[in-house]
């Protein structure tokens, strides 16, 4: 019976792909419109409370 390998994560860079671009596009295609929707909701919102 073999003892059990300690397993640890690979190391930043060894071989695994770099994602932090792919994942601040990804948060900005959803923060984008997002805002977006919230600056017109708040426009809108005063225009129907203010008359």
């Amino acid at each position: 019976m073999t003892p059990p390998s300690s397993s640890s994560p690979p190391e930043p860079g060894a071989g695994a792909p770099d994602r932090r671009a792919l994942i601040a596009f990804a948060w900005l295609w959803v923060l984008i419109p997002l805002g977006y929707g919230l600056y017109e909701l708040v426009r809108k919102a005063t225009q129907l409370f203010t008359g």
